[in-house]
């Protein structure tokens, strides 16, 4: 069963018994998954956000749009319109197959692994999450990583606090620490 199909039968009725919502279009839902690369070494050696591209490209399914400094800082060395990252916004199917790709295959993979953080919430039901290295991802290939780089990942909800999207993300699987 797909991640949509599992959380229209299984974690809807089970957030409307524990919320009490009167009607199925309260429940919260995922809405958007943004994965964000920053490259601050970028400044010197501009080959590095061609292969952040390329592996951010890989990990999502979908290409990314290049991030451009927005002024410049003398201290280091930028200039406005330098590009310093990459990013990319899964919404839909892709953001259902990234969110299962994370929780069952990537987040296992990470070194001495016992969960994650349920303190990373916004206050209104977002969860943000910043992993080290970009290669628990199984489409990456180690062995034609020139650099480790980290990725940041923004787990938008429509939930409106953080005790139903923590709710939300536990019922669709997510490993958070007791």
């Amino acid at each position: 069963m797909r991640l949509y199909e599992y959380y229209i039968n299984e974690v809807v009725p089970k957030l409307m018994g524990t919320f009490q919502y009167k009607n199925r279009m309260q429940v919260p839902k995922l809405e958007k998954i943004v994965l964000n690369m920053g490259l601050g070494e970028a400044i010197q050696n501009i080959k590095i956000i061609d292969t952040a591209v390329d592996d951010l490209k890989a990990i999502a399914g979908q290409k990314p749009i290049i991030t451009r400094s927005k002024k410049s800082i003398a201290a280091f060395k930028l200039r406005t319109g330098m590009p310093i990252g990459c990013m990319v916004t899964l919404r839909r199917k892709r953001m259902y197959d990234f969110f299962s790709k994370l929780v069952n295959a990537a987040l296992p993979r990470v070194r001495d692994f016992r969960g994650i953080s349920g303190k990373a919430f916004d206050g209104r039901g977002n969860y943000s999450l910043g992993i080290q290295e970009h290669i628990i991802f199984p489409e990456i290939d180690y062995d034609k990583i020139d650099k480790i780089k980290g990725l940041n990942i923004s787990i938008i909800t429509t939930a409106r606090t953080d005790e139903e999207g923590k709710e939300l993300l536990r019922l669709l699987g997510m490993p958070f620490k007791n």
